[in-house]
């Protein structure tokens, strides 16, 4: 059963006051009575009251004063003001000040009534969307990205300057590193997070059908193509578009996207008349774009119009000192999931979680550690609860990699010198198993000095 509405009336004519407060009693609200501005101001620093309805010329304090306290106390409140001098001047100023609507007096009740009636209809809506931006914020806003180490500050520090602009972003990163999150949290921090943010993965469709998806088409624009259909770019219009995996994308779709980012304008497949579009792009890939750009597969123009401004996301081995705040709220989140009672883990786990070079990065953590509360009967998750491939690593001709007693570059360069022996030298599949860039391999080959 939901509360009942709160109102607080505030008029020194009593008489007047009490024929108010009567009349929206009978509306089954609750309604408090203040016969002096001063009373009334106290009674808002002591209660929430969902409206207020005050006069505006009283002997102590002015129903100017109640708005501005009002809303400093709690914004979303709205005001109806009353008044026995009417003067188009001191109503504008009042609503200058936040007053929802002014009435003149002697008040009609039912037209207080139907204004009382609006102005809760139009904080409902109010509250609504700030209940929803909490909840996103909650979800994709900076805060949601997890991190105290100096390589993520720099990430937040970069987010916070971005966000506000329509610059193009390109993330860079391996799988798992969040690139998604941290494109929605540019979304829901800059000015166009009233409307949409729009993905698409290049990598899982076609050619053909990622041109379609892109750009629409027009009916009878090829077989199937039974009526006209918007593309990615339309349904984005004054939101963003966020391109994953941009580095897997087809060169003759590189050359659309191209003209898009220029010109602003997208053609429907089957059609000859452009279209405006008004998006910000934003790409991402884990793939080494410079790379693609030297051997021919990725257009060097579009190359430069994507990376206005670059984010490297760090993997998880190179942040590890996140791992505990990441393990921590990923129990808080899936141990509420999942109805079930986990409070920690162990240090002997969180130990062996550290001695792990996490390939699959933030993503393969938080798979971890649901698989550990799914699993468990205990509170506290022991190290026997850790998924075996992460307990013990596969064997190699030469023996396991210990879980524990082994620091993380040892770590790295064991899995390396394996995903090398196994793809017989090849760089480009070892660096695909491993999950990162060939240069990235390359550089740790020779850090490592791996023959």
């Amino acid at each position: 059963m939901t509360d009942p509405l709160r109102i607080l009336v505030i008029d020194d004519d009593r008489a007047h006051a009490e024929a108010t407060a009567e009349s929206l009693a009978r509306e089954g609200v609750r309604c408090d009575l203040a016969f002096t501005g001063k009373d009334g101001a106290e009674r808002i620093e002591e209660e929430d009251y969902d409206v207020i309805v005050t006069d505006l010329v009283m002997r102590d304090l002015s129903g100017l004063d109640i708005i501005r306290k009002a809303k400093a106390r709690r914004p979303d409140t709205e005001l109806i003001v009353m008044t026995g001098y009417p003067s188009y001047e001191t109503a504008l100023e009042a609503l200058d000040e936040g007053a929802y609507d002014y009435l003149d007096k002697p008040i009609d009740l039912n037209i207080l009534r139907a204004k009382l009636k609006k102005a809760l209809e139009k904080q409902s809506l109010v509250r609504a969307n700030a209940d929803l931006r909490r909840q996103i914020n909650k979800r994709y806003g900076f805060e949601g990205i997890l991190g105290h180490s100096q390589a993520m500050q720099k990430i937040f520090d970069i987010l916070q300057q971005v966000s506000p602009s329509d610059a193009t972003v390109l993330i860079t990163g391996e799988s798992g590193t969040g690139k998604e999150l941290v494109a929605r949290a540019l979304h829901n921090n800059s000015p166009r997070r009233g409307n949409r943010f729009v993905p698409l993965n290049c990598v899982a469709l076609s050619e053909s059908l990622l041109e379609s998806e892109l750009f629409g088409h027009e009916k009878g624009a090829f077989t199937g193509a039974t009526q006209a259909r918007k593309g990615r770019f339309e349904f984005a219009h004054g939101g963003s578009l966020f391109l994953d995996e941009i580095g897997e994308m087809p060169p003759p779709i590189q050359v659309k996207l191209l003209r898009v980012i220029e010109y602003g304008e997208v053609f429907r497949v089957g059609s000859n008349e452009s279209l405006r579009v008004d998006v910000r792009i934003i790409a991402a890939t884990h793939r080494d774009l410079t790379q693609l750009v030297r051997e021919g597969k990725f257009r060097e123009d579009l190359f430069f119009r994507l990376r206005v401004v670059t984010l490297r996301l760090p993997p998880l081995r190179e942040r590890l000192e996140d791992l505990p705040i990441l393990v921590d709220t990923f129990i808080k989140e899936l141990s509420e999931v999942h109805r079930k009672k986990v409070t920690g883990l162990t240090p002997e786990a969180l130990e062996a979680l550290y001695q792990y070079p996490w390939p699959g990065n933030v993503r393969e953590l938080r798979n971890c550690i649901e698989s550990m509360i799914v699993l468990s009967r205990e509170e506290v998750l022991d190290e026997g609860s850790i998924p075996s491939h992460i307990s013990d690593p596969p064997l190699s001709a030469e023996g396991a990699l210990p879980a524990r007693g082994v620091n993380l570059e040892e770590a790295e360069r064991e899995l390396i010198r394996r995903a090398l022996a196994a793809s017989d030298g090849n760089r480009e599949k070892a660096a695909r198993q491993l999950g990162i860039g060939e240069r990235t391999l390359y550089r740790k080959i020779k850090r490592y000095e791996i023959s």
